[in-house]
């Protein structure tokens, strides 16, 4: 094999394997974000539809609150800001079910919350149910925690599910690093044995030849160097050879 193709088979064999741990790397950190924005997309979305449930909750007990107090208006118009709120996120909730079980969730959240607006659906204002703490803490208000509950589970389930995907993602990240690590601890064995080669094929015989040509001159020793590969080293020290020949023939 000729020296510039010895060379360059080197350095070509070293691209190649930071190339593909290249190429390794890059498909699997591509993953790993397509994963993070689906986790962002999936389990954060229900998150957030679980809090606008329970903030539109929380209103809803202000306006059964007003409405125990007689006002009317003011209670009935919280409350409908507020449910239509929670339905808003219910249906988030409800159409974003990405977990194994998860639709056991939502439909407990809506079953609690129906029996929840049953409650201060019926007339309070201008009824026994008025000023009336009683019905309120032993009924409205254990309805409304039952409901809050639920989202609360919701909300543990997706979060548990996010943590577990992100733990996940933490270790493909670590293997997404390992190619490159790979390819840093090749590439530094492949140079060292790549250096052994060049200095055995390229600087070694340069040296004998230096020698030789050094000896022939100062001495008058007859030139010889054994190149051992067939290539333009061995080309060269033929034409040397060959030249210091010439030079002892004129010389006598």
């Amino acid at each position: 094999m000729k020296l510039r193709l010895k060379i360059l088979s080197g350095f070509l064999i070293l691209a190649i394997m930071l190339a593909l741990a290249g190429i390794l790397s890059i498909r699997e950190l591509t993953s790993i974000g397509a994963s993070v924005q689906k986790l962002l997309d999936d389990n954060y979305k229900s998150i957030n539809a679980a809090k606008i449930m329970i903030e539109a909750l929380e209103r809803e007990d202000s306006g059964v609150l007003l409405l125990l107090s007689g006002k009317w208006n003011e209670g009935r118009t919280t409350i409908a800001t507020a449910d239509r709120a929670f339905q808003q996120g219910f249906e988030i909730a409800k159409n974003n079910l990405t977990i194994p079980g998860e639709n056991t969730y939502v439909e407990a959240v809506g079953l609690k919350y129906n029996a929840y607006k049953d409650l201060w659906m019926k007339p309070v204002v201008g009824t026994k149910k008025e000023h009336n703490l009683d019905w309120y803490f032993i009924e409205v208000h254990e309805a409304f925690q039952a409901v809050k509950t639920s989202v609360e589970e919701l909300i543990t389930l997706n979060a548990e599910t996010m943590y577990q995907t992100a733990s996940s993602l933490k270790n493909r990240a670590h293997r997404a690093i390992m190619p490159g690590i790979v390819a840093v601890l090749s590439a530094l064995v492949f140079a060292l044995i790549f250096n052994y080669f060049i200095n055995y094929f390229l600087v070694n015989p340069i040296i004998n030849l230096t020698k030789g040509i050094q000896n022939f001159i100062r001495g008058g020793q007859p030139l010889s160097i054994k190149i051992e590969t067939k290539d333009e080293l061995y080309d060269l020290a033929s034409s040397i050879q060959e030249l210091s020949v010439v030079l002892q023939k004129k010389e006598k």
